[in-house]
């Protein structure tokens, strides 16, 4: 039985524990609040700031895993390179972890590969943002270093722009880094989600790719599988490949791509399971959860099936406490369709609280008419 350090608590920390739990593993969940998703699954867990180095460290010391999991990116994450040298296992490595928990970083590591990005650029400040986005050229996309779920990124159309973007972005930035990325606003046809398997013994794998739509910068639905040309596939495939290979490690990657009509270009990666695959929960015969939870531990992946499904969320309208959900009922009596409610016990405007998944012929429309049923109260 391996002993697991989950770092970050959320709906996808909870579906990996539960992955992980049926293959025999002991799961001692970690967030910054009590009773936070994975910890409702977990056989312990501790309350604590990742950020905090200190009770980081105890909590390392205190339990000794056999694996460390991080599933956000706001850790302090120069304690697991250190902690991997006095032999901890970080997954998917300690340097994967540091490297994505900044988007200035990975994106870097991704230039240094040779991998087709947008043009960007880093500003720390609303004037130094207003240089940088003027040289690369209006619109742009401006998010925060460090953020999730999309928080803190905005669309700055013109230079009048600037300067709500950038507190917009401070507003929604996580750690202490108060810098933003600026980038390129590229002209997408679709965007999609490559989950890329790293095993233990034998090759990168690939589930089909997901194609999604976010608001606020935050994913509101997701589908698979995303047509695309086969070409422009297998040139998002071998980017994903090359990146996680040079990242290292063991586990499933959620590595972003936008699709234009010629070209396929990187955009961001989480070396951990991805909201937007949450679809892979009703789509696949094993989920995103399911192959990180195989791979980090070495087990065989033989084969991965993909049947059309989709997922919506449900999010929240104002700030509350013990929330209760209405019309579930209405949106279970569709067949094909089911429903998953993450047990955060607090709710505030846009926070997700739900997701509805559908499988089978229309399983897009099917799964966002179910989420619209659903309401937080």
């Amino acid at each position: 039985m391996k002993k697991i350090l989950l770092l970050g608590s959320g709906e996808l920390g909870k579906e990996f524990v539960i992955s992980v739990k049926r293959l025999g593993c002991h799961v001692i969940a970690c967030d910054s609040y009590a009773g936070a998703p994975a910890m409702q699954v977990a056989d312990e867990y501790c309350v604590f700031s990742m950020l905090d180095e200190t009770s980081l460290r105890a909590a390392i010391a205190k339990y000794q895993p056999d694996l460390i999991v991080p599933e956000i990116e706001a850790i302090r994450t120069e304690v697991l390179l250190e902690v991997e040298k006095e032999g901890f296992e970080v997954i998917p490595s300690a340097r994967a972890a540091n490297l994505t928990m900044n988007r200035d970083r990975i994106r870097d590591v991704a230039v240094g590969l040779g991998v087709r990005t947008a043009k960007f650029n880093y500003a720390e400040s609303a004037a130094d943002l207003l240089t940088k986005a003027t040289d690369i050229g209006f619109p742009v996309v401006i998010k925060p270093v460090m953020s999730s779920s999309g928080k803190g990124q905005s669309v700055a159309k013109t230079p009048a722009d600037i300067q709500h973007c950038w507190e917009f972005a401070c507003a929604g930035m996580r750690g202490d880094r108060q810098k933003v990325i600026v980038e390129e606003f590229i002209h997408f046809e679709f965007e999609i989600t490559l989950l890329t398997v790293r095993q233990r013994k034998g090759p990168t794998l690939f589930c089909e790719p997901i194609g999604h739509v976010q608001e606020r910068g935050d994913y509101q639905y997701s589908w698979q599988p995303q047509a695309m040309k086969p070409d422009h596939l297998k040139v998002a495939q071998d980017m994903a490949e090359k990146v996680t290979t040079d990242l290292g490690g063991a586990g499933l990657f959620g590595v972003e791509f936008f699709v234009t009509k010629d070209e396929v270009i990187f955009s961001e990666l989480s070396p951990r399971p991805h909201d937007t695959g949450m679809v892979t929960l009703v789509s696949q015969n094993l989920s995103e959860f399911d192959l990180h939870a195989r791979a980090i531990l070495g087990l065989p992946i033989p084969q991965i099936d993909c049947v059309e499904g989709a997922s919506a969320v449900v999010l929240a309208d104002k700030e509350g406490a013990h929330p209760q959900f209405t019309g579930v009922p209405d949106a279970l009596s569709e067949p094909g369709v089911d429903v998953r409610i993450f047990g955060k016990p607090s709710t505030r405007p846009y926070r997700r609280m739900a997701v509805a998944l559908a499988k089978g012929p229309n399983a897009l429309q099917r799964a966002r008419d179910a989420a619209g049923k659903i309401k937080v109260v």
